[in-house]
């Protein structure tokens, strides 16, 4: 198939030159169309933290059929652990160990964000997108006809559709009109990554605590990547987060929850707390521009729901967008786009729902749900289903979401 543009094709402008940016280009290009990107930060940006280590395979398709080639480079490079294992106040509750096949994607990778980040610009580079570094956008008008997006530095830009995926603190969606609905998290976590002991590596496996004794009580995670470890704790209501993400106290919980030869291999932390909202209108009111990733919607991580639900957002815009520039009738053009929006709203709806039923199980303020934690627990020995359920709670349904049976456009 030609990847050649049409002449008839004008260029659409991407804001945003992250995971979910880059990859809105790279799905638009697949389709024929001519793409600029529009990025606030400078070429040599910092980069910090493993972030989003978590591709499903469904993304690692995605990006496949976008680029081939391209969701295998991911796979390679990244870590299919093979064994999942999760605690119960220090007693193991649930142990499986996976099989996977060489053959084909694999059914996730996990490797840190910037290396998925560098797959996906040298992809851009090789297909023909133009990526403008230096260019925080400062304006963003749409008419019927089209959009003119403008600059810090004055230059305007204009284009038959632009796709926001410019972040939670995205300025698109500020000029669109559109606002986040929805609430934070009381908890806060912090976060850190731990490089790999070369010559006394842990073995490949997720492992989840609930109440981890070594460590207050607290939930802890941890999840191996490409070269390095990511540990998770969540705080309790009265710690302060600051405190526990000092160097000696995440020392002392790297080295509770790994083992004492990682206590001085942290590489970063952060503190959070998590927001679960979504933007109240993906599109502008004349139907121009189409949020995506986290300037659409944002989540607690469980399940890696943030730039895997992005992605997807990416390429369904990417889908829309073609079939609208080629349409020979407006009405058909402003209906894809909407349809667009009332697919990725359900689903980043659908997510945000997910990730919180996860968040309630972990912040243990329903005795409920902590009397059916304690006796699945008690059960796991004999009844392997149980702990299984503990094993899959943290992080929400397995499944994706549904298509939408009904639209508010």
């Amino acid at each position: 198939m030609s990847t050649n543009d049409s002449d008839a094709d004008p260029r659409v402008l991407v804001v945003g030159a992250g995971p979910v940016g880059m990859s809105a280009a790279l799905a638009l290009r697949a389709r024929g169309l001519p793409v600029t990107v529009l990025e606030a930060d400078p070429e040599d940006r910092d980069r910090a933290g493993s972030r989003a280590i978590y591709v499903h395979g469904s993304t690692l398709r995605t990006l496949e059929n976008a680029v081939p080639g391209l969701g295998q480079q991911l796979a390679d490079a990244g870590l299919v652990w093979p064994t999942r294992r999760t605690f119960w106040r220090g007693k193991e509750v649930f142990s499986r160990t996976y099989s996977h096949s060489s053959g084909g994607l694999p059914h996730f990778t996990s490797l840190p964000q910037v290396r998925t980040e560098a797959f996906l610009l040298a992809a851009c580079e090789a297909d023909d997108v133009e990526v403008v570094w230096d260019a925080p956008v400062v304006g963003v008008e749409s008419t019927p006809e089209g959009v003119t997006v403008e600059t810090e530095s004055g230059e305007q830009w204009e284009a038959p559709y632009v796709v926001g995926a410019d972040g939670a603190r995205s300025v698109v969606r500020g000029e669109i009109g559109s606002e986040f609905q929805g609430s934070r998290s009381e908890n806060s976590f912090v976060i850190a990554d731990v490089s790999e002991v070369p010559d006394d590596p842990r073995p490949p496996e997720r492992v989840f605590h609930y109440d981890h004794p070594g460590v207050g009580d607290r939930n802890v995670l941890f999840v191996p990547f490409t070269g390095g470890w990511r540990v998770d704790v969540q705080c309790e209501a009265t710690d302060d987060p600051e405190a526990l993400a000092s160097e000696e106290e995440i020392a002392d919980v790297v080295g509770t929850v790994l083992g004492e030869r990682y206590a001085d291999r942290v590489t970063w932390v952060s503190t959070y707390q998590f927001l679960q909202v979504v933007a109240d209108a993906f599109v502008d009111e004349h139907r121009r521009v189409l949020l995506a990733g986290e300037a659409a919607h944002l989540f607690a991580p469980f399940g890696a729901r943030g730039m895997n639900s992005g992605i997807a957002d990416a390429d369904e815009a990417a889908s829309a967008i073609a079939v609208a520039t080629r349409a020979r009738r407006d009405a058909v053009a402003r209906a894809e786009v909407e349809h667009y929006a009332a697919r990725r709203e359900f689903a980043a709806e659908w997510n945000r729902d997910a990730a919180g039923r996860a968040l309630d199980i972990l912040k243990g303020a329903n005795p409920v749900v902590e009397a059916k934690k304690s006796l699945a627990a008690a059960v796991a020995d004999w009844w392997e289903p149980a702990g299984e359920w503990l094993d899959d709670a943290p992080y929400g349904p397995p499944s994706g979401p549904p298509l939408p049976t009904g639209s508010k456009y």
